[in-house]
């Protein structure tokens, strides 16, 4: 399977076989995560919006390889503050890297991005749309803690509106019969756009506003924090901020090989007594993000 030259902006770009190529390769790098395969090779990392696991892994994961990163966390230091439209600051980066890593606070710019860009592109999340590659080491962690991808019971909880990865993950579950279980406030629903991927799979959904009804039956628990930043008004934060804080106390009953996911960072929606029980798999489930990001940018470059 040849992924060389191949963006990565939205995860339904790739198949349920690339997926698979990615998590083997993923599983290579873990294993021997330092190679200089890329020691000829330049990435830009270029963050619009901030970003400390993303930006940081993909910065770790290049670099492991021995690739050059040139780039920016903050664009109020760049062209931008001088009003470059982000039109010319990708053409010029064009000529200057062998691959574009991009987040961006509106949907779509990874798209009109990518169209812009002379090199391979890969979208480390635009606005509330899209974060596949955030998506593509969840699915590794589910495969890594629970030995298989097919036929799982999966309950994601917490700001299934605007939450990327919640998007961007009950898409690519849908390639492997998954139940979903989507737990939120009313006002924070699974957009319909997303439920269409289920209904259009054949699959099943249930919604609820508890989340302990469906703790005794899940294979992973995955929480996200409600994002304060995707509110246009602070009183409608401030009603569903704590709508969800899972403690160890309500973990009881669980099934023994669950384990709770968590895109990160957390506020309170994890209390601290669950890191110490065996179900914690959020912390390693970041550092598979390396793994996942070497095995994208080796596969997409066409080294591996």
């Amino acid at each position: 399977m040849n992924l060389k030259g191949k963006n990565l902006i939205s995860i339904s770009d790739y198949t349920k076989e690339e997926y698979l190529e990615i998590l083997r390769l993923a599983e290579e790098f873990e294993q021997n995560p330092k190679q200089e395969i890329l020691k000829d090779k330049v990435v830009a990392s270029i963050f619009f919006e901030p970003s400390t696991r993303t930006r940081l892994s993909f910065e770790s994961a290049a670099s492991m390889l021995g690739a050059k990163v040139i780039g920016f966390a903050n664009p109020s230091a760049t062209s931008q503050s001088k009003g470059e439209s982000l039109h010319d600051t990708i053409k010029m980066m064009s000529s200057y890297v062998d691959i574009i890593v991009m987040r961006h606070s509106i949907e779509g710019a990874a798209r009109y991005a990518a169209e812009v860009a002379t090199v391979p592109f890969i979208n480390a999340g635009d606005g509330a749309n899209q974060h596949p590659t955030q998506c593509m080491l969840d699915l590794y962690s589910i495969l890594k803690t629970q030995g298989t991808l097919e036929n799982l019971n999966i309950t994601l909880v917490g700001d299934l509106k605007y939450g990327r990865t919640v998007h961007s993950l009950v898409q690519a579950m849908c390639n492997f019969n998954a139940t979903f279980h989507l737990v939120s406030p009313t006002e924070l629903k699974l957009p319909s756009s997303v439920k269409m991927h289920i209904k259009e799979a054949n699959l099943k959904y249930e919604q609820y506003t508890n989340l302990e009804d469906v703790i005794p039956f899940s294979d992973i628990i995955y929480m996200t924090r409600i994002q304060r930043e995707r509110f246009s008004d602070p009183l409608e934060y401030e009603k569903v901020k704590d709508s969800y804080i899972l403690d160890a106390a309500m973990l009881r009953g669980c099934k023994e090989t669950m384990r709770i996911l968590h895109p990160l960072p957390r506020v309170n929606e994890i209390a601290t007594d669950v890191d110490t029980t065996p179900y914690a798999y959020y912390f390693q489930q970041a550092r598979n993000g390396v793994y996942v990001r070497q095995a994208l940018m080796a596969a997409i470059l066409g080294v591996k």
